[in-house]
C-alpha cells in the first residue's frame, strides 16, 4: 500500500469535537492515527495490521478539545436551557465538529461558537436521527447570520469542497477527509484487468478508504461488477459507520449510500464513467 504520493497530510487547523458514542470515537481515533486504531474497531484484526498509514499522517496537535457529551436518548425530548449542557467556555479554534448531539443542544451551538471566534461548524450525519433536514436548514441559517460557515454530511463521507465553505474546505484538503479519492494503477493480466497500486488521496472520517486501498491491490476482475462486489464487500467489512435505517430523502440507507460513494470514487479513479444500479437521486447527490 502507498501513501499519498510522497508527501504527508499535515495541518495547522485547530479542531474542537462535541461527540457521544462510538462513531465519535472512532472518527478522533483515525484523526489521532495511533497504533491500531483501524483494528481496535474491526477492520483488518491487529494481527493482520500492516500499519498501512504508519507516518502518513497525525492530527493530535490538532485536536485542541473533545467535550464527551450526554446521551440524546436519555436526556428530555424538550430542552428549555439547552446552554446548560454546553461547556462554559471553549479554547481558541477555527473548527467545531457536533457528532449525535440532542437537537436542542445542537441548535444551541453556533452562539457559543460565534462567542469564541470559530470559523465554521461541521454536523455529521451517520443516523437519520442526528440532524434532521430541518434541523440542518435553521443550523445553516442561523450560522449564515453568524459568520460561520457549515456543512451537515449525510453522512460524513459525503462531504466536499464548496465555495460556500473555504474553511471546511481545509479541513478536507489539508486533513484528507471527506469524500474518498484514489489513483489507481492496473495492468492487463491474461484478458483480466489487475490491480497494481492504490494511493489514497483522500480517506472518508472513518478511515474505510485505507482499509479498502488495502485489499483491492493485486485484486484481477474481468467486469467491473466483479470489482463493485469486491468494493461493497470491503466497505461491509471495514466496518462502514453508517446506520442501516433507512432515510426518507434517500429512501436508503445511509450505509448504502456511503457504499454507493465509495464504488463512485473507485470507478472515477478508472476513469469509469459508468454508475449502473445506482438510484438516479442518490447519483445526483455522490457525484
Amino acid at each position: 500500500m502507498e501513501n499519498t504520493g510522497g508527501h504527508l497530510f499535515e495541518s495547522s487547523l485547530r479542531l474542537v469535537i462535541f461527540y457521544h458514542g462510538q462513531f465519535g470515537e472512532r472518527f478522533i481515533a483515525n484523526l489521532m492515527n495511533y497504533r491500531y486504531s483501524c483494528p481496535s474497531f474491526g477492520a483488518c484484526g491487529i494481527d493482520a495490521c500492516v500499519q498501512c498509514k504508519n507516518g502518513v499522517y497525525s492530527f493530535s496537535k490538532n485536536i485542541v478539545a473533545t467535550y464527551g457529551m450526554l446521551d440524546p436518548a436519555t436526556m428530555p425530548r424538550f430542552i428549555e436551557n439547552a446552554e446548560d449542557f454546553l461547556p462554559k467556555t471553549l479554547p481558541e479554534a477555527d473548527i467545531a465538529i457536533a457528532i449525535n448531539l440532542h437537537p436542542d443542544v445542537l441548535a444551541e451551538l453556533p452562539e457559543k461558537l460565534a462567542e469564541y471566534g470559530f470559523k465554521a461548524l461541521i454536523v455529521p450525519v451517520e443516523e437519520p436521527n442526528w440532524c434532521p433536514s430541518g434541523l440542518a436548514k435553521q443550523l445553516k441559517e442561523k450560522c449564515s447570520k453568524l459568520g460561520i460557515e457549515f456543512a451537515a454530511p449525510k453522512p460524513f463521507c459525503l462531504l466536499k469542497p464548496s465555495d460556500e465553505h473555504p474553511t471546511i474546505n481545509r479541513f478536507i484538503d489539508e486533513m484528507g477527509m471527506g469524500y474518498s479519492a484514489f489513483e489507481i494503477e492496473t495492468e492487463d493480466r491474461n484478458g483480466r484487468t489487475r490491480i497494481k497500486t492504490v494511493k489514497v488521496l483522500r480517506s472518508q472520517p472513518c478511515g474505510a478508504a485505507w482499509f479498502i486501498g488495502l485489499k483491492l491491490r493485486g485484486f484481477e476482475f474481468e467486469s467491473m461488477r466483479e470489482l463493485w462486489n469486491m468494493v461493497s464487500e470491503l466497505h461491509h467489512s471495514f466496518p462502514c459507520t453508517g446506520s442501516m435505517e433507512k432515510d426518507s430523502e434517500y429512501n436508503d440507507t445511509l450505509l448504502h449510500v456511503a457504499g454507493y460513494a465509495a464504488r463512485h470514487a473507485i470507478n472515477l479513479a478508472l476513469g469509469y464513467e459508468g454508475d449502473e444500479d445506482i438510484p438516479e437521486h442518490i447519483l445526483n447527490t455522490i457525484r
